[in-house]
């Protein structure tokens, strides 16, 4: 730049010496015409004069030129300013060609692949947001100072629209759990791991926090409040099953130890003795075949087969194979009418379903004297009820009564031979069907147990 604008400038300067020159010669050809001294005067005044001329025309053009460099160094600090501003569309317009176009033409190469760095980076940076904020789990960074930095869809709902970035983590959570495994990944430089009860109310969360390499940290929390519950219904359904059958093995091994330390013993006492050890042996085995039968329903690879079956033919069958069972406890299985409509159905499983329904029946209400099988169609289904007339069941205890062990008196059940498998069996087999079960009651008004099976006509569309 510095060359050309030197030799222009330079350019200039001869032509006006070139000028000069011709004038300077012009004068000394007049001088020549006169006497000697009015030569050397009259060749002072041209020469001076000349200067003057040669000086007032390189002024403006000295100038003009200057101006315009200045100008185009203007436009040159402006675009560095937008660029610095975060305006990467700014562009220099190509005003020649001498070192200054080249330079412009350099910046706007420069700026052109600013931009497109720029919006690689941010496609990257949507990407990466969209790609967290589809996780079901909860991530959220922080600084050195633990303000928050971003935090993705799942920390924003749960925290609530206080949690927002350039704030205090500790302004927006309150769990302790949380706030230390942070904190400690901030203070230690490696990874810390807790778990967080308080965050949202009746959840579970495993929390990992690992420092960032630019500083501050990351957390992300991990919902495990199936997997708590899971556990923790499998810790219950272990310690059930041990008690359970912890009572009638201690009873078999308590009378069969006193038959065999007595060295005569009484034949009406052996006989009561073994009678007991009998009614043990058979509440084992029925709990074996119910916790077999719940492991089967609730199996993934449980199959059903259904078919349309009319709903009148499922009562008809539960009533002629049941109601043989009814009448030895002393009680009257009576129906109360059902529709003709055509469900999607198992049969041998529905009649199980009624046979456990019917059973806690037997156990639970037969102060009533008698049980009532119902049915009546719904818009996509049709509802099928055991109904007892004995004590009911308090309103607290409905909606528990289809989990497993759950018992409304312990004592009565135990004496009366049951599981409390029956009713978890009933529930998981009719969800099979795509039905619901539920129970209603009123103390001193009995019981009714009241399951759904879907239309065949509604489960084909």
């Amino acid at each position: 730049m510095t060359r050309k604008l030197f030799a222009k400038l330079l350019g200039l300067f001869i032509l006006l010496l070139a000028f000069h020159t011709v004038v300077m010669v012009l004068v000394f050809r007049g001088m020549m015409e006169r006497t000697q001294v009015e030569a050397l005067h009259r060749l002072a005044w041209d020469a001076l004069w000349s200067g003057l001329i040669a000086l007032v025309l390189a002024l403006p053009i000295a100038a003009w030129a200057s101006v315009r460099v200045v100008q185009r160094l203007h436009r040159v600090t402006n675009f560095a300013r937008r660029i610095a501003s975060g305006d990467l569309h700014a562009r220099l317009p190509r005003s020649g060609g001498d070192e200054l176009s080249e330079m412009e033409d350099a910046l706007n190469q420069t700026a052109e692949r600013l931009g497109q760095s720029f919006t690689e980076i941010e496609n990257r940076r949507q990407e990466l947001a969209a790609m967290l904020d589809s996780m079901q789990e909860a991530v959220v960074a922080v600084t050195a100072e633990a303000q928050v930095r971003w935090s993705n869809a799942v920390m924003r709902q749960m925290a609530g629209t206080e949690i927002r970035a350039g704030r205090p983590l500790a302004h927006s959570v309150r769990d302790p759990d949380l706030l230390a495994c942070i904190r400690g990944a901030l203070d230690s430089g490696e990874v810390h791991s807790g778990t967080a009860r308080s965050l949202a109310p009746g959840r579970i969360f495993e929390v990992n926090a690992a420092p960032l390499p630019s500083g501050g940290a990351l957390a992300v929390l991990h919902d495990v409040t199936r997997i708590e519950a899971a556990e923790r219904t499998r810790r219950d359904f272990i310690a059930n099953v041990s008690h359970e059958l912890r009572t009638p093995l201690t009873s078999i091994q308590g009378y069969v130890e006193t038959l065999l330390d007595d060295p005569a013993p009484n034949a009406n006492t052996t006989r009561e003795f073994l009678g007991i050890i009998q009614r043990s042996a058979r509440r084992m085995n029925r709990l074996t075949e119910d916790l077999l039968t719940l492991a089967g329903v609730e199996s993934p690879d449980y199959k059903l087969v259904r078919l349309p079956q009319r709903a009148s033919a499922l009562v008809q069958d539960a009533m002629d194979s049941l109601g043989g069972i009814v009448a030895d406890a002393g009680l009257e299985l009576e129906s109360a009418g059902s529709p003709d409509e055509l469900v999607l159905a198992d049969s041998d499983a529905v009649n199980q379903v009624f046979g456990n329904l019917i059973e806690n029946a037997i156990k639970y209400g037969s102060a009533g004297g008698r049980i009532r099988i119902s049915a009546r169609a719904l818009d996509d289904a049709v509802e099928f009820c055991v109904q007892d007339f004995g004590p009911g069941i308090a309103s607290e205890h409905l909606g528990r009564i289809f989990e497993r062990f759950y018992r409304v008196d312990k004592a009565r059940s135990r004496q009366s031979g049951g599981t409390g498998l029956g009713l978890a069996i009933v529930r998981h087999i009719v969800q099979a069907h795509g039905g619901r079960v539920r129970a209603e009651s009123e103390l001193g008004s009995g019981a009714s147990f009241c399951f759904t099976l879907p239309l065949a006509e509604a489960a084909s569309t």
